[in-house]
């Protein structure tokens, strides 16, 4: 389980770089040389070479050697195991908000239940006075005579 957790933990600090993400969009899309990668970039080689590392050590990315060449290309099925992670997250919030909602819900039904049982009525009501009717409401009693 722990080894899983570490896995997720990597993918996610991986995914968190947008020069990464970039960089996985790219390789995912055919496999590239890392210095052809570099080259898009306005920083050093070993900087483009170490994202592609932490991808790798991700699992996002599988690196191959063709001669003096470092060749990346994306893994699919990895990106396919995150996006799996996102929609269970995603499908669990979605439950909870659901009963958060329909306990809200329950509430709102509640309070205006209540509110047409009270003596006043819902919007309050109107009752004659010494000086004339007045209106008794949400702000309390006012002189309709005035």
């Amino acid at each position: 389980m722990a080894e899983n957790e570490d896995r997720v933990d990597a993918m996610f600090h991986a995914l968190a770089d947008r020069t990464r993400r970039d960089l996985l969009r790219r390789v995912l899309a055919g496999e590239h040389s890392v210095s052809a990668l570099a080259a898009a970039y306005d920083m050093s080689f070993a900087a483009v070479q170490k994202h592609v590392a932490v991808l790798e050590r991700a699992g996002l990315v599988v690196k191959r050697r063709v001669g003096r060449e470092a060749l990346a290309s994306g893994d699919v099925d990895a990106v396919r195991s995150v996006a799996s992670m996102l929609t269970e997250l995603e499908s669990i919030w979605r439950g909870r908000i659901d009963r958060i909602d329909a306990l809200l819900g329950l509430e709102a039904g509640a309070a205006s239940d209540s509110a047409a049982h009270s003596p006043s009525g819902p919007e309050g009501s109107t009752t004659p006075g010494p000086e004339g009717p007045t209106h008794s409401g949400p702000d309390g009693p006012a002189n309709q005579g005035d």
